[in-house]
Order: C-alpha cells, then sequence, then structure tokens
C-alpha cells in the first residue's frame, strides 16, 4: 500500500528526529562530563583523548534536529570512525573503551529507517576489523590501566545507550504500524463511499476484496466469483477478452450489461498491479448511454430536416426560376418600350421591376446553388476551354457597378491562354461574387484589382480591394453560409452566401480560398483551383517577339503582399 504523506507524517517525522538528536545530546554530555573528571595526569591522558572521540558524534547528533541536508550521512559515518578512534586510544580491543564497538549500530536504530542499522554495524566491524589488524601488528601499544572503574563507567553508559536506542526504535515502529493502521482505515473507509463497485482481482481473475458504498452495487457475495459473472451471458466473452488485454497491456476497458438487469449499462476500466494481481472499477453508465442516444438522435433529427430543406430549396429552382424569368422579360419589354411608347411614369415603373426582378434572381441562384451543395445534389459541368474568357465575362458584367460606385475595376491576365478542365458557370461566378463583395466594401476612388494567372498544376484568381478591411471577428466567420460583415447597410445589400459560394465552388473543384485582410487597407481572396490542362497549354514557338510594356499588376496593400505580377 502506497503511504501518503500529510501533515500527520511530518509531524511524526518531525518528532523523531527531535528524539533521535535528544539521545544524542545525552551521549554527548554523558562522555563530556566524563572526559572532563577523569584525571589528565600520564597515561590517563590518551583515555580523557578516548571519552573525547566517544562524545564527538553525539555533538555531530545534534545537527538532526534542524533537518540539515546530509546530516544523517555525516553522522553515520561519523559514529564508527569515532568509536574506532576511541576504542584504538583506549588500547584496543582489550582496553576499557572496548564496549564502545557496539554503539553505532544502537546509535543507527535512533535514526528511522533499518537500512542506517545494518550500515552502523557494517562500519563497526569494520572500525573493529583494523583495530584488531593493528593490534596484531604491534601498531597499538599496551592497554592503558584506568583502574577498574573506566570500564565499568563505559559499560554502564553503553548499556544504558543501547536500552534507550532500541526503546526509541520500539516506539517508533509501533507508531509507524499505527499510522498504517490508521492510514488503511481511512482508505478504506474512503473507498467505502465510492459511489462506484472497486474490486480487487487475484491473479486468475477471481475477485477477493470488494469496496463500495453503494446498496445496489455492494454486493459483498461477489467476492470469489470470476470477474466474468459481472456480465451477461452475451457479454462474457468481451469481459474475458478484457481480463487478457490488461494482462498484456497493464489496462484495459469494457462495457457491458449486468446479469439480472440487461436495460443498464456497466463501464468497467481495469489496471494490473503488482503479483499479476488486478484492480476493478465498474460505474453504471446507462444515463450517460441515454443521454449520449438522445443527442446521437437529434443530431441526426436535425441533419435529415438540414437535409430535407436543402433538398426542397434544390427541387423549387424550376418553379421558382420560370415566373421570375417571365416578369423580368416582360419587363424588359416594357422599359425598352419594344411594342410601342408607353408614358414615361409607367416607363420608370417597368424599369424598377426589371431592376429588383434580376436583384431577386440572383438572390434565388445563390440560395438554390447553395441548397444543391449542401444536399449533395450539385454536380460540375467539367469542360476544357480558356479560363480568361470567363473571367473577362464576369469583369464585363461587373463594370457597370464598378463605374457607377466610380471605382476603378482593373483585370490582369497573362497574354497566353489559360486551358483548364472546369465548370465555366463555376469559375465565372467565382469572379463574380468576389468583385461584387469587393465592389461592396470598397469606398468611391478605390481600387479593384482581379488577376488570374496559372502556377503549375493550379488556377490561381486573386481579387483585392482598397477598401475597408475586414475585421478578425468577421474574418473568422466569413466562408460559412448566411454569414455577412460590414455594418447595416452592407448586410442588406445580400445573403451572405457570396463567399460560402465561392469557398464550395473551390472546394468541389479541389481547391481552396485564403482570406487576407487589414482593417482601414483593404482585402485580398486568393481562390487556388487545379485544373490546369497542362497539356492542352503547353505554349507554341513564338513567332513574334514578346510586348515590351507588361501587362497591367494589380495593387498589394499593407502587409498582405501577394505577388500579383500576371503569369508569363
Amino acid at each position: 500500500m502506497m503511504r501518503r504523506v500529510d501533515a500527520a507524517d511530518a509531524e511524526t517525522e518531525t518528532r523523531a528526529r527531535r528524539e533521535a538528536a535528544n539521545w544524542h545530546a545525552a551521549w554527548a554530555a554523558s562522555f563530556i562530563v566524563a572526559c572532563l573528571a577523569w584525571p589528565t595526569d600520564g597515561v590517563n591522558l590518551w583515555l580523557n583523548y578516548a571519552l573525547g572521540a566517544a562524545a564527538i558524534p553525539g555533538v555531530l547528533g545534534q545537527l538532526l534536529r534542524w533537518r540539515t541536508p546530509g546530516a544523517t550521512a555525516l553522522l553515520a559515518l561519523a559514529w564508527p570512525i569515532c568509536i574506532g578512534a576511541a576504542v584504538a586510544l583506549g588500547g584496543g580491543l582489550a582496553g576499557p573503551m572496548a564496549a564502545l564497538a557496539l554503539m553505532p549500530a544502537a546509535a543507527m536504530a535512533t535514526l528511522n529507517g533499518r537500512r542506517f542499522i545494518a550500515l552502523g554495524a557494517a562500519l563497526t566491524l569494520a572500525a573493529v576489523a583494523i583495530i584488531a589488524l593493528a593490534a596484531v601488528g604491534g601498531l597499538l601499544g599496551a592497554p592503558p590501566s584506568g583502574g577498574p572503574w573506566l570500564p565499568l563507567l563505559v559499560l554502564i553508559l553503553c548499556a544504558v545507550g543501547v536500552a534507550s536506542a532500541l526503546q526509541l526504535a520500539k516506539a517508533r515502529a509501533g507508531e509507524r504500524e499505527v499510522a498504517r493502521a490508521n492510514e488503511a482505515s481511512r482508505l478504506r473507509t474512503l473507498l467505502n463511499a465510492e459511489p462506484h463497485l472497486l474490486a480487487r482481482l487475484d491473479a486468475d481473475g477471481v475477485i477477493r476484496e470488494v469496496f463500495c458504498g453503494a446498496p445496489e452495487d455492494g454486493d459483498l457475495t461477489l467476492i470469489g466469483k470470476p470477474f466474468e459473472q459481472l456480465a451477461g451471458e452475451a457479454h462474457r466473452d468481451a469481459a474475458r477478452a478484457a481480463l487478457a488485454l490488461v494482462r498484456r497491456s497493464g489496462a484495459a476497458s469494457v462495457g457491458f450489461s449486468p446479469p439480472l438487469a440487461p436495460d443498464r449499462f456497466l463501464a468497467v476500466e481495469l489496471r494490473a498491479l503488482h503479483r499479476g494481481e488486478m484492480a476493478v472499477l465498474v460505474r453504471d453508465a446507462s444515463r450517460e448511454r441515454a443521454v449520449e442516444a438522445w443527442l446521437a438522435q437529434g443530431k441526426a433529427d436535425a441533419e435529415a430536416q438540414a437535409v430535407a430543406k436543402s433538398r426542397f430549396l434544390a427541387n423549387m429552382s424550376h418553379e421558382l426560376r420560370t415566373p421570375l424569368n417571365a416578369v423580368i422579360g416582360f419587363s424588359d419589354a416594357m422599359r425598352t418600350q419594344l411594342f410601342g411608347p408607353l408614358p414615361d411614369r409607367y416607363a420608370e415603373y417597368a424599369g424598377l421591376i426589371h431592376e429588383s426582378g434580376g436583384h431577386l434572381l440572383d438572390l434565388i441562384n445563390d440560395v438554390l446553388d447553395m441548397s444543391k451543395i449542401e444536399a449533395d445534389r450539385f454536380t460540375l459541368a467539367l469542360e476544357p476551354f480558356d479560363a480568361r474568357e470567363a473571367v473577362s465575362a464576369a469583369l464585363r458584367l461587373e463594370r457597370v457597378q464598378a463605374d457607377a460606385a466610380k471605382i476603378a475595376l482593373r483585370g490582369a491576365l497573362p497574354p497566353t491562354p489559360l486551358e483548364v478542365n472546369a465548370d465555366r458557370r463555376a469559375i465565372k461566378q467565382i469572379v463574380l461574387n468576389l468583385v461584387s463583395n469587393a465592389l461592396k466594401f470598397t469606398p468611391a476612388g478605390g481600387q479593384v484589382n482581379v488577376i488570374a494567372r496559372s502556377k503549375g498544376q493550379e488556377l490561381e484568381i486573386i481579387v483585392a480591394d482598397t477598401g475597408v478591411g475586414i475585421a478578425p471577428d468577421d474574418l473568422e466567420r466569413l466562408g460559412q453560409p448566411y454569414e455577412q460583415a460590414g455594418g447595416a447597410d452592407q448586410r442588406s445589400q445580400g445573403t451572405g452566401l457570396g463567399l460560402s459560394l465561392v469557398r464550395a465552388f473551390a472546394e468541389l473543384h479541389g481547391g481552396a480560398m485564403v482570406i487576407r485582410s487589414i482593417v482601414g487597407e483593404g482585402t485580398a481572396v486568393s481562390v487556388k483551383l487545379p485544373v490546369m490542362d497542362v497539356e492542352a497549354a503547353s505554349p507554341a514557338p513564338p513567332t513574334s517577339p514578346p510586348p515590351t510594356s507588361p501587362p497591367p499588376r494589380a495593387a498589394a496593400h499593407g502587409d498582405n503582399v501577394i505577388a500579383f505580377t500576371p503569369h508569363r
């Protein structure tokens, strides 16, 4: 079980360090007093040194009180070194200080960790072995007598030190056991309050422990049963497959219905534990499944309604266009006074009817085209042609609107044909919509530049204006059906389908549309279509020198700089 570090654990650790520091302080005080009280004349001087060396580890033990980094490691090395020096100064293992050899292991017992006890014992044995070898080699002199009191004093101090160290170690072990028991109790209480079923499986997939506070799931009779019995007959193979998967990869997820409640759905997560055991979390996902099914059905219904609407509008093409074309035709005949003169007022009314009918027909065509595209009923009429013809036709249609708005409409087309295999009407519609949008957002005195050129396999059409530009918020929405930018007067001039149709026609050809704009400087829309007919566009050997003056270029503006140089 993973030990959780919290405030209680920190307090226990602090108390353990304080008790170990107190033990070391008592040890240091005892030997310092003995060193000061012992005579310092003659041979006894070496015994004073030995008692002082024995006190040094106790002094260093005070570092534990302030949690100095590396204090434990320093103390673990100081004990065997200082005790070994004390025993050597006292005449070796045959001298009065020999009992001190037990103290490093006892001192390590006061620290929090069994590894320190083993380390202290190992270092003590190493120090004793060195002292013994030094004695055998004659490096140590004869043991000083010191009288019978010094060995007795050292023995008493060592006995008291060992006993108190063992008591501290025992108390600390008891505290750890109590802490583990309390932690296990808290964890079990928390698990039993869990609203889902949590179980532990053995290596064979049999349930060994169950934790749950939910009455319908907390069935303790599950203990001893195979995991797959949580699932109904139809889903038990899936449960077994999940067990096999968690044994291979360490984790698995599975869902099934319980045996006695086929209308419910249980979501199960499995995780591998040590020794082949597994943890299983089972939660009732019936409500989630019901909500997902309801949302999926709602989405399907909405999509079906949208498709039905699009198909209805697409099917109404003939019914809407036929009478509107008649209105436009008859009003045009009256406007031009084809069958005789009309009063001025009637001629003016006929002109208004013709203009309004043409505007309405454009709007209806846009709506019907978008409806066909949304209903997947729009098909491209691919044919080989010169794209310059479609672009020029669109520019001629928009020339009147540009002149009326006092906007310079310029086109830059290459001198050689742009042979493409595309839908002629779609290419024309792309240019019409882009130019119409540019004229709508460009004030009088501005410019709208149209570029058509080839770039490898792609036909690139660029429409750039020097208008008001598009705000970043509006730029994110443009290209979606019925989304418009600008003020109310500009929104009232269309349906918001122009750019969405351009994007749709581009995507139907396998291309894309990119919009770049700076508020107050202008907008540039680039449409790239992979429709170039490379074989048909292969140039013939030139029969005359190229023109000395290049075709007109469209202007670039702001940091939306686009190379508007015509293709050569």
